[in-house]
């Protein structure tokens, strides 16, 4: 650390984003640094996760052991004077500057495009934050100079190891992503690596260094990075086990998430309905949170090899056993199923939800990767999702565990999945960026009917309605933390709900967040829905000395 003169309190606002979250707006990216290294170093008790941005920090925490007004007034009384030191670590990433914008980017900055690269050689780099993707660090400390608007249009795909420049900082795309950014070149050198023992070569405080990869000596070894993912088990094919024999539109491995990875960029996942999940492990005697299978849609179909016991929860969705002599008859959910060796459990198309999800006793037999089995298919971390002819070893159940009983069905099974034949109602906290939107837009996003488009998936629910939300302020918003639940909205006025496998940082911004009880339920939404949304809370700045407020 680095001490300097005491200093006072910068201006802060606290924004609510729901009943586990609050965003901590700073003036500048010094003091949100400053803040950030006060956070880790004296934490606050009940915080779970920080998330840090250009000007903000995204803090989520446990309301049993804190409340938003108690945070903000823990942080509204510490001194920022206090920057964070860069890092010994100095990281060079050699460059081939050949972007499909550096030419553009000169005549933005009114240089040559050989001057644009001597400037962003020239400068030592500090990852400030990362977010977007896992590995893509936020670099500062470049030259003046840059200060770049994003493309007026966004690329569909950005390539890996894209070298980009947006505002006032520096970045390397991961991974082939959407993106907006001014391309000026591309590495070799990987950002994300899973075998690393930090698969992130970029971590917070960091110092980089550009290198022009011209004047490097010829070579012809190229760094490639290992993406591959050993999350499957490679244990020996034999003793009880589920066999695939189709997959619906979508069937991956699903617990309940990968937490406490902000630093590299990473986001929790995890099921999108987690009661669902808990469920469907403790009716087969499973601790609640290990994996189980996630499926969209019907049919998913499983043929037991050996004698194997599963549940399936969630939708509401015609279940079939078929016996391996040919015998068939339906079977219901949220119970307890005894498989015999040769019987195939299929899953038929939801009337109600749109996601189930299958437990197996023992638990099946997957490598954490960073903690979760989960599957994240925006950040492609964790297993890949199943495919027909996969093999699924299961484990041994725990000592002592037991399976559940058979109890009515209408006792575990949700009452109010929801279905395309009545408005799907969920309840709303607004915030942190209402007072973005005219006061006409708050009104009409629960006064309007907003429908489920075909564009959806795990990472958010697009909506459509009528009349698009408008916005007062018209300028572009510094990436900053998003939460589960959160109502984004883009240029175009129309929502976006994310879900489980959203980016951590967004740029565009969040008109109010789904309140906590109802994510779940959000999980379940199928496609061509309507939805209607309750506020319960109103948008009101958090006072360090005051408590939360409701309608």
């Amino acid at each position: 650390m680095m001490p300097t003169a005491e200093k006072t309190s910068p201006a802060l606002r606290f924004l609510p984003v729901n009943r586990h979250a609050l965003l901590v707006e700073l003036p500048n990216l010094d003091d949100t640094l400053a803040l950030l290294t006060s956070l880790q170093r004296t934490p606050i008790a009940g915080v779970q996760e920080l998330v840090p941005a250009a000007r903000t920090i995204l803090v989520q925490f446990r309301p049993s052991a804190t409340s938003a007004a108690q945070i903000a007034h823990d942080i509204a009384s510490r001194n920022l004077g206090e920057r964070a030191a860069r890092s010994d670590v100095l990281v060079e990433i050699p460059v081939h500057y050949n972007g499909e914008d550096l030419a553009d980017v000169a005549q933005m900055l009114g240089i040559s495009p050989e001057e644009v690269v001597r400037r962003h050689t020239g400068s030592e780099y500090m990852v400030a934050f990362t977010g977007f993707a896992p590995g893509f660090g936020y670099l500062v400390g470049g030259d003046p100079l840059f200060d770049l608007p994003r493309r007026s249009s966004p690329r569909t795909r950005v390539p890996a190891g894209s070298v980009a420049l947006a505002g006032t900082f520096s970045a390397v795309y991961p991974q082939a992503s959407p993106g907006g950014w001014q391309l000026i070149g591309v590495t070799d050198t990987p950002m994300w690596d899973l075998s690393r023992e930090l698969p992130a070569l970029l971590q917070p405080g960091y110092r980089v260094k550009f290198v022009d990869a011209s004047t490097l000596p010829a070579t012809d070894e190229v760094p490639t990075a290992s993406q591959s993912d050993p999350a499957r088990s490679t244990a020996p094919q034999n003793g009880p086990a589920l066999l695939v024999r189709a997959t619906g539109l979508l069937t991956v491995f699903q617990d309940t998430g990968r937490h406490g990875q902000a630093g590299q960029g990473v986001s929790a996942s995890g099921a999108v309905d987690q009661s669902a999940l808990k469920t469907a492990n403790r009716l087969v005697g499973n601790a609640s949170h290990l994996a189980a299978l996630e499926t969209v849609g019907g049919g998913l179909q499983l043929m037991s090899r050996g004698d194997t016991v599963v549940a399936v929860t969630g939708a509401r969705a015609p279940v079939t056993l078929t016996t391996a002599s040919g015998q068939r008859w339906a079977t219901p959910t949220h119970t307890p199923i005894a498989l015999a060796d040769g019987d195939t459990l299929a899953i038929g198309q939801p009337d109600a939800g749109a996601r189930c999800y299958v437990a197996a006793r023992g638990g099946f037999d997957v490598t954490p990767t960073l903690g979760s089995c989960a599957t994240d298919t925006l950040a492609h971390i964790g297993p890949a999702a199943l495919q027909a002819g996969d093999v699924l070893t299961l484990r041994a159940p725990a000592p002592g565990s037991a399976v559940g009983s058979a109890v009515d069905n209408a006792e575990l099974a949700p009452a109010d999945l929801p279905t395309l034949d009545e408005d799907v109602v969920l309840d709303i906290e607004f915030g942190p960026r209402t007072d973005w939107f005219t006061p006409e837009a708050v009104e009409l996003l629960c006064s309007q009917r907003w429908q489920v488009t075909p564009q959806s998936n795990r990472v958010g629910l697009r909506l459509h309605g009528d009349v698009p939300l408008a916005r007062t302020v018209q300028q572009e918003l510094p990436s900053e933390g998003t939460p589960l639940g959160a109502l984004q909205v883009p240029a175009n006025g129309q929502p976006v709900l994310f879900l489980a496998d959203h980016p951590l940082t967004g740029g565009y911004p969040v008109i109010a967040c789904i309140a906590p009880h109802h994510l779940d339920r959000a999980g379940q939404i199928p496609v061509g829905a309507w939805l209607r949304f309750n506020a319960i809370r109103r948008f009101s700045e958090i006072s360090p000395a005051a408590s939360d407020t409701t309608l």
